[in-house]
């Protein structure tokens, strides 16, 4: 086992065109959750196994001369496809894909204005829900309410009428985000801002 559900196995690879053999390691993991394949040939593109009797697995294949153990390697991986998946999202779904003017000192504010938004979102649901999830699912989950603020005897109410299909579970996810929120303004009033920022931080990266 290689951490995270992983198994792992690796050997030497040398393919016609190259000039010398190369480390090969291939992962698999056991898929639990529902998959959806559209065809064979998307099959075969996905790299997974969908033999019932032999369990469900997801490959990887990596080809690399780093010296590291399986362990390693296979974390190494997993850390770049994280910061990939950041990008592709960044790109797709929050329009950091280009810029309609040549002025680089807009581009580049246009550019912290954008990673600044979704640095925020971004801890923001992880905040409520406890994990990251993308934009794609958590804007429609998140923002589709109405929402209206009131004032009386110096406390001011925010109230959120939500008529998403699944507002059951959002109201759970916002009440529980109210709590905290609460706990923090009634425990942490002496606090500098740094010291609740921290706090925050830490309930949000916290594997719930």
């Amino acid at each position: 086992m290689i951490g995270h559900g992983y198994e792992g196995a690796e050997s030497e690879l040398q393919l016609m065109g190259w000039t010398r053999s190369r480390r090969v390691v291939v992962t698999r993991r056991m898929i639990n959750e529902n998959i959806l394949l559209a065809d064979n040939k998307q099959k075969r593109l996905a790299f997974i196994e969908t033999d019932d009797m032999a369990g469900r697995y997801e490959y990887a294949v990596l080809v690399t001369d780093l010296p590291y153990d399986l362990y390693a390697i296979a974390q190494l991986y997993r850390d770049r496809a994280d910061a990939e998946n950041c990008f592709d999202e960044l790109k797709n779904q929050w329009g950091w894909g280009g810029h309609t003017t040549s002025d680089l000192k807009r581009c580049r504010l246009a550019s912290r204005l954008v990673a600044l938004v979704y640095n925020w979102w971004s801890l923001f649901v992880r905040l409520a829900s406890g994990k990251h999830h993308e934009a794609i699912t958590s804007r429609p989950l998140l923002l589709y309410g109405v929402a209206r603020q009131t004032k009386h005897a110096g406390q001011t109410t925010l109230t959120i009428t939500n008529n998403h299909a699944k507002s059951a579970v959002i109201l759970s996810v916002l009440k529980a985000l109210n709590g905290f929120l609460k706990y923090l303004k009634s425990n942490a009033e002496q606090l500098q801002v740094a010291d609740r920022m921290n706090l925050i931080i830490k309930r949000a990266f916290d594997p719930r």
